[in-house]
């Protein structure tokens, strides 16, 4: 198998490109393609090795939950020509990302370890243990840097920075909580529970739009419904699929995105297992395997997507 570090393509039409921790995104005037790379990062640092399948599976998995949440709030979509492309509207983004928790995991959880109960200024309660489900759920929101890490910011500081109007912020909480709640029925339909996820919006001729990707496991924390009950009453971590476990092998291993930190040996095995978590997901996500590809053609299939798709 081989796997897409980053593709570098020249089109004739083209306006712009931008190249983030895991996509690589090609401009054409007011629409853009953006190709889902197999490149994986985690604490804002991209990971010296690409993992193989994962962008076709992030885009799919992305594709898919677009489809079944457009009827809530209108996205940036047009075409999906591709398993690793997606084209749609160019739109300028918000500069904060939606982050909203069901469950008391990952930052959440490892803030609260340490003692805090405000997170982006919203109170949690006492006594909570790692991965309990919540009252209710939480947004806290991050900034959305361009460079470094994104960082914890509440409601009220996004409001006085002037970051996003109050109107249009009020707007993106509702769009938030929807989604959250169409994304854990959906969840919940394939055996899992969507424990927490991140949305990003931008503007497109003034209306507000769904962007990126959403309910993937870049993006989202899934914990398998089967035994979570009997986890919790044990005190047993929780069964999940999402990047948590790339984050703990991570930490485990004395890395954590801190200056001075050195990323740990990425092994063909540690590779191939992270590839093999990914698959599952889609698999429990979809009911389908991944289909078999070619892989010596894949740039060449994905730049003839775009050529095809962009007219």
């Amino acid at each position: 198998m081989k796997a897409i570090k980053e593709t570098r393509f020249k089109f004739k039409n083209q306006t712009g490109f931008y190249s983030g921790k895991v996509r690589d995104v090609y401009f054409f005037g007011d629409k853009m393609a953006m190709v889902a790379t197999d490149r994986i990062s985690a604490f804002d640092v991209i990971l010296p090795e690409a993992i193989p399948d994962k962008g076709r599976v992030l885009n799919q998995i992305a594709a898919y939950n677009l489809e079944a949440t457009k009827d809530l709030v209108p996205n940036w979509v047009l075409s999906t020509p591709d398993p690793n492309v997606t084209v749609g509207f160019k739109c300028e983004t918000f500069p904060v990302e939606m982050v909203i928790r069901g469950y008391l995991a990952g930052h959440a959880w490892r803030e609260y370890r340490e003692g805090k109960r405000i997170l982006c200024g919203v109170s949690m309660p006492e006594e909570l243990k790692e991965n309990d489900k919540l009252p209710q759920p939480i947004i806290t929101p991050t900034t959305k840097a361009k460079v470094g890490h994104d960082e914890d910011i509440s409601r009220e500081e996004i409001l006085s920075k002037g970051l996003v109007k109050e109107s249009e912020y009020a707007k993106l909480e509702e769009y938030t909580r929807a989604l959250f709640e169409r994304g854990t029925a959906l969840a919940e339909k394939r055996g899992l529970i969507l424990v927490d996820t991140k949305y990003e919006f931008g503007k497109h001729n003034g209306s507000i739009y769904l962007i990126d990707e959403i309910h993937t496991p870049d993006s989202s924390r899934y914990f398998y419904q089967e035994g979570y009950e009997k986890r919790q009453a044990e005190g047993q971590p929780q069964k999940q699929l999402s990047k948590e476990f790339v984050r703990q092998w991570l930490i485990e291993n004395g890395f954590q995105g801190k200056e001075g930190q050195q990323v740990p040996e990425m092994t063909a095995e540690i590779v191939k297992s992270i590839s093999d978590r990914y698959k599952e997901l889609y698999q429990q996500m979809t009911g389908k395997m991944l289909d078999a590809i070619n892989y010596d053609a894949l740039l060449d299939r994905i730049e003839q997507s775009i050529i095809n798709s962009i007219k």
